[in-house]
């Protein structure tokens, strides 16, 4: 039985790419077990392989996301990870006032004009999941996630639909760097974040936010596995302020 009676936010969790709400179970395990209301989200085209993927393009999941949002009963804290970040950012310009905090997990806001993949044509419709050495070559650690977390990881992963991927962020209300925010620093320390925020590219628009903290949890690209109760014990610390 929970005996923690501190009020909490409700939580929304949102997977990166190739990643449904399952991703989060773990963490949502341990919310709960803190007494934190936790929702975890799958974006549409990522529910399961045989998923439709085509014609789904970036409004869709931010729309998907905001009905989240709704129906955990706003204000929220919302945690972003990864390539989340951009709909963390597109739904904070559309109704900043449903989230009391975001939480970037290895993620960060992205500026107007983003899009995630140029590379991709009108005549894709999914990308994969990359090999291993392609996401390590990409930046994204592995650290933490022994052979069966790979191997679950590769089992369930669901190709992401192209539609959002190549579609640019829209923005509009600055109004969105007023949400205080989180992020969590896993593949790089937050002193180098903190540099990178200060010279152009992929985190210079943190430096527009107005209410902002680091916190270090050193691990790898995807903390929900490799470090789910560390993760879950900020995330909890911050629906409880």
């Amino acid at each position: 039985m929970n005996t923690n009676t501190k009020t909490s936010s409700p939580v929304v969790l949102v997977p990166g790419l190739w990643l449904g709400g399952w991703a989060w179970d773990a963490v949502a395990e341990h919310l709960s077990r803190r007494g934190v209301p936790a929702a975890a989200v799958t974006l549409p085209g990522l529910e399961s392989p045989t998923a439709r993927r085509d014609g789904i393009g970036l409004v869709d999941h931010v729309s998907a996301l905001v009905g989240a949002i709704h129906d955990a009963g706003s204000p929220v804290v919302l945690v972003a990870h990864s390539g989340a970040g951009v709909l963390a950012t597109a739904v904070l310009d559309q109704a900043p006032e449903t989230v009391r905090r975001v939480v970037y997990v290895d993620s960060g806001p992205v500026a107007d004009g983003t899009v995630a993949r140029p590379d991709l044509g009108p005549e894709t419709t999914e990308v994969p999941l990359p090999s291993w050495a392609q996401l390590e070559a990409a930046g994204a650690s592995l650290d933490g996630l022994d052979e069966h977390a790979l191997r679950r990881f590769r089992d369930r992963a669901v190709p992401h639909p192209a539609g959002p991927l190549r579609e640019p962020v829209s923005l509009h209300d600055p109004a969105r760097n007023q949400v205080p925010a989180t992020v969590v620093c896993c593949s790089f320390p937050s002193a180098a974040i903190r540099e990178m925020v200060t010279a152009p590219g992929m985190f210079a628009p943190s430096a527009d936010l107005t209410d902002l903290e680091y916190l270090d949890l050193p691990t790898g690209h995807w903390p929900m596995w490799s470090a789910p109760e560390a993760l879950a014990d900020i995330i909890a610390a911050t629906a409880r302020r």
